[in-house]
C-alpha cells in the first residue's frame, strides 16, 4: 500500500532540493503566505515556532489528507531578530551588524501526520562571521545571494568564505535541518518509496 502524500508547506527551492538531497521528494509544493512580522518582545526562536506552526495550519486546511511538513527560518543575534534581506541594501546591514559577530540560525520544523497529530522540532544553530571589511560587504551584496535569505546571506555559496565558525546543523543553515526532518517523518510513519 503507498503512503499518504506528502506536501511541502513551502516555495523554498533551498527546501525543495534539501530534501531532495536525502531522497525525500514531495507530492506536492503549497506556499504558505503569512504574516511573518515578529510580535513585541517575541523570541527569536518562539517567532520560528510560531511561523512554521502558522504555515503547517494555513495548509492543512487545504489539505485535509496526508503529511504536511513546513518550516520557517530565524536568524537572530541576541534578541534581535534579523530580516529576510528584501534588497543589496538589506544585505548591508545585516552584513554590517554581523561582522565579527556570532549568531544563531533557528528552524522550527511542523508535521502533520494523516491522523491529525502534530510534531515539532526546533534546531539551533551558531554561525561565527570574520571581521569584515566594507569593500567585502559591498561585494558580497552586489553579488545578490543574500536576497531573499534570513539574515542576508546564503552559507551555500560566496557567504562560506566569510564564516570563521559554524556548529550545529549546517542543513538548518541553509534552510531544513534534515537530521530532524528524517526522524520526523520516520515517527510519524511515513516511508519513502522505491
Amino acid at each position: 500500500m503507498p503512503s499518504p502524500h506528502l506536501t511541502l508547506a513551502s516555495s523554498s527551492p533551498r527546501r525543495l532540493a534539501l530534501l531532495e538531497s536525502i531522497g525525500i521528494a514531495p507530492d506536492k509544493i503549497l506556499a504558505a503566505e503569512i504574516d511573518e512580522t515578529p510580535k513585541s518582545k517575541e523570541l527569536p526562536r518562539k517567532l520560528a515556532q510560531r511561523l512554521a506552526r502558522a504555515k503547517l495550519e494555513k495548509i492543512a486546511a487545504q489539505e485535509p489528507q496526508g503529511f504536511i511538513l513546513a518550516a520557517d527560518t530565524v536568524v537572530a543575534c541576541g534578541r534581535r531578530i534579523l530580516p529576510k534581506a528584501e534588497s543589496a541594501d538589506d544585505v548591508r546591514a545585516c552584513l554590517k551588524f554581523l561582522s565579527g559577530r556570532r549568531h544563531h540560525v533557528y528552524t522550527a520544523v511542523a508535521l502533520r501526520a494523516p491522523n491529525g497529530k502534530i510534531t515539532e522540532r526546533l534546531a539551533d544553530s551558531v554561525v561565527a562571521f570574520r571581521q569584515l571589511s566594507p569593500s567585502g560587504i559591498e561585494a558580497y551584496a552586489k553579488c545578490g545571494e543574500g536576497i531573499g535569505k534570513a539574515g542576508g546571506y546564503a552559507i551555500q555559496g560566496r557567504a562560506a568564505a566569510l564564516i570563521r565558525f559554524m556548529s550545529g546543523s549546517y542543513s538548518n543553515i541553509v534552510g531544513l535541518p534534515l537530521f530532524e526532518v528524517a526522524q520526523m517523518l520516520k515517527g510519524c510513519g511515513w516511508r519513502e518509496e522505491g
